[in-house]
This record gives C-alpha cells, structure tokens and sequence, in this order.
C-alpha cells in the first residue's frame, strides 16, 4: 500500500508514529510558545520543523511539519490558513531537506550549507504568507504588510534552531 507521494516506500507503524509525536512537537512549538515582536508575535514552530527534518529525515520530517502546522491553524481559529500552511510548511521542509541532503559535513553548526538551507525556507515562507495574504485578503498591502513580522519571525526561529542543536547535538546523531 502506497500511502505517500513522496515515498513510494510502505510506511511502517513505526513511521506513523514518529511522524505522529514530530507532528505534535511542531504544533506544540507552533501553538504555545508566543514571543512579542515588533507587529505580533514569533512562535517556534520552524525552528522545530528544521529540527525535526534535521533528525528524521526527509519524508516523515515533511509529513511532521504539515500536519503539525495545519492543527495549529485549526486549533489556532485559522481555519482560513490550512491550505496556504500545508503548502509553505512543505515547500520549506523540503528545500531544507534538499540542501541538507548534499551535507556531509559533520559539524552542523559551522556548515554554511546548512545555514543557506535556513535562509531559503525562512525566504520561502516569508514569500509564501505574504503572498497568499494578499491573495486571501485581496489586498497587497494586507499581505506586504506581514512580510517585516514574518522576516523577525524567520531570525527567532534560526537562532532557536541553533540553540535545539547545540542542546541535542551530543543525545542525537545529526545528519
């Protein structure tokens, strides 16, 4: 049974369950924690994603970063943005999977492949809320407005990525 387009390999139960208890991570990190910045608030829910991706991999770290994220828009009263979130959060996922994937430097925080792997998912998510703002609002200006929230937003969750590797470098092997 193929249950993935992104793997044409069988899921086992305890792949299901890995992307299960990633996904509430995610929407944990997503949902919880509220950081004040400048026009909002950042939550921690990228810094996880990367994270998650960095640990498990590619196809349950996608799977973990879409679910997680549209429960935390269900949950959040944003129903509004399940589809644009699954869409961003698996997009950015995967590009930083891509890069990753072509590291096979042992010190992940001084490779500079993996810190251009960040700076692309975090542009692809900036670019993609602002874009489906403007679209979901009908107005450029509502979703170019988002665009400075969602760039602090970007650098909270790169250093908080940093920060989880730097604390779980020594308990996990890091791809």
């Amino acid at each position: 049974m193929h249950i993935s387009p992104i793997n044409k390999s069988k899921w086992t139960v305890q792949a299901m369950c890995t992307v299960a208890v990633m996904s509430v991570i995610v929407f944990l990190m997503t949902f919880v924690p509220k950081i004040p910045i400048p026009l909002g608030y950042a939550h921690l829910g990228d810094a996880a994603i990367f994270v998650i991706v960095l640990l498990i991999g590619r196809h349950q770290g996608i799977w973990a970063a879409c679910i997680g994220s549209a429960f935390a828009d269900l949950l959040g009263g944003f129903p509004l943005w399940i589809g644009p979130t699954i869409i961003i959060k698996y997009l950015m996922a995967l590009s930083f999977s891509i890069i990753i994937d072509k590291s096979n430097n042992g010190n992940t925080l001084r490779s500079m492949r993996i810190f251009i792997a960040l700076l692309i998912a975090s542009f692809i998510m900036v670019v993609g809320y602002t874009v489906f703002g403007a679209i979901l609002y009908d107005s450029l200006e509502a979703g170019l407005a988002s665009a400075p929230g969602l760039l602090i937003k970007s650098a909270v969750n790169i250093v908080a990525f940093y920060m989880a590797v730097v604390l779980l470098k020594n308990r996990f092997t890091l791809r």
